[in-house]
């Protein structure tokens, strides 16, 4: 785990990536706005750059599903992600891509026994997740918007959407930061490296995640895991520490070795 300033954030890749084959990126791309509602170009090309220099010849699907009318194309366009690909890498609606169940390894399932995801994600020798640090208010409770909160992209809406087809309702009930636990322990647990882009904060005065005001802040965390990666950026920022990360360590410490050794 580190903490970078902006202008001196230099990537640096998990054991997983060095010599993958295939690399599975998910940004924070999911609305029609300009950082901090999504991750900054910046940021997103120095974590492509890194993973280029671990990985010269390996694939680098860059995935994500969106949370709006707006078209991933459309989106990636206009903030413009594709001058940064390389021919080696490639922007996936996750949408679009067939579907496994993850079993939820949790001694304690919110919700869902299984969730259902791309298939990529158990096809690829490395995944990262890069997030937006945002606050939202749901419920009248401040919600922290990070890397682990970032998946809910990877989540099809086909199947997890309820009155509005653009998102995915489902995975608000009972609430977010419930289903985030259960989001953790279905494919959270998976991902080697995580980054949380906190050179400008997002903070919004209700629900809305792509209406609210700018601070600029100018740090950059990054780790092997998403759970670490966004306490810390919680803890710099003077945010309160949310339930769902102490309750995903308290339970992950009841699992297998392999998830007690990603939150050291």
């Amino acid at each position: 785990m580190y903490t970078s300033t902006t202008d001196t954030f230099i990537y640096q890749p998990p054991k997983s990536a060095y010599n993958a084959r295939h690399i599975l990126v998910k940004p924070n791309l999911g609305y029609p706005v300009a950082p901090p509602v999504t991750v900054s170009m910046g940021v997103l090309g120095k974590v492509l750059q890194a993973l280029r220099q671990a990985s010269p010849d390996a694939k680098i699907s860059i995935v994500e599903g969106v949370c709006s009318p707006v078209s991933l194309h459309d989106i990636a366009s206009k903030n413009g992600l594709y001058t940064l690909l390389d021919e080696g890498m490639e922007l996936l609606d996750a949408d679009t891509l067939p579907l496994v169940e993850y079993p939820n390894l949790s001694p304690t399932p919110v919700r869902f026994q299984t969730m259902w995801a791309p298939a990529l994600l158990q096809e690829v020798d490395c995944r990262i997740t890069i997030g937006a640090f945002k606050r939202t208010i749901l419920k009248d409770k401040p919600l922290i918007s990070a890397s682990l909160k970032n998946l809910y992209g990877l989540f099809p809406r086909s199947k997890y959407h309820a009155r509005s087809l653009n998102s995915r309702g489902q995975l608000h009930i009972p609430s977010v930061p419930k289903i985030l636990e259960d989001v953790y322990f279905c494919i959270g647990h998976l991902f080697d490296g995580a980054v949380v882009d906190a050179d400008l904060r997002f903070i919004s005065p209700d629900w809305k995640p792509d209406r609210g005001k700018t601070v600029q802040f100018g740090k950059i965390f990054a780790g092997i895991d998403p759970v670490s990666v966004d306490r810390s950026a919680c803890i710099a920022t003077g945010e309160s520490i949310p339930d769902y990360l102490d309750t995903i360590d308290s339970l992950r410490e009841r699992l297998p070795q392999r998830l007690q050794q990603q939150s050291q």
